[in-house]
């Protein structure tokens, strides 16, 4: 369920807040940044940045966390001006599939503690 008065979310899986913990380097055509991730699962991301990527463009990302090498493949599937993209994962890396899974169990873990 969404934080909408009930409405169910279309999302399979439920996103986990990052809290600033989690950045990724990422590619999209010519353009390239590091840029903040706000929030992940094992479905998508929102990535915070201000100039706009066309929906359906396809984007190659590198997460700089602790738990090592984490590269994916994503399409964007919005931007929101002022806040950044939200992106549908199409490929992650199979050696990093440890490493991803222990980075979603660590923002899991950061975001009980918070509650």
């Amino acid at each position: 369920m969404s934080s909408n008065g009930g409405t169910p979310s279309r999302r399979p899986a439920t996103r986990i807040e990052t809290h600033g913990e989690v950045w990724a380097y990422w590619q999209c055509g010519r353009r390239e940044d590091v840029s903040r991730v706000r929030n992940v699962s094992t479905g998508g991301m929102f990535l915070e940045i201000e100039q706009p990527l066309a929906k359906g463009q396809t984007a190659n990302l590198h997460f700089l966390v602790q738990e090592g090498a984490i590269q994916a493949d994503a399409v964007v599937r919005r931007f929101t001006p002022g806040e950044g993209l939200g992106l549908k994962f199409v490929a992650i890396e199979k050696d990093c599939g440890r490493q991803f899974a222990e980075l979603l169990t660590r923002l899991r873990d950061i975001e009980r503690s918070r509650n």
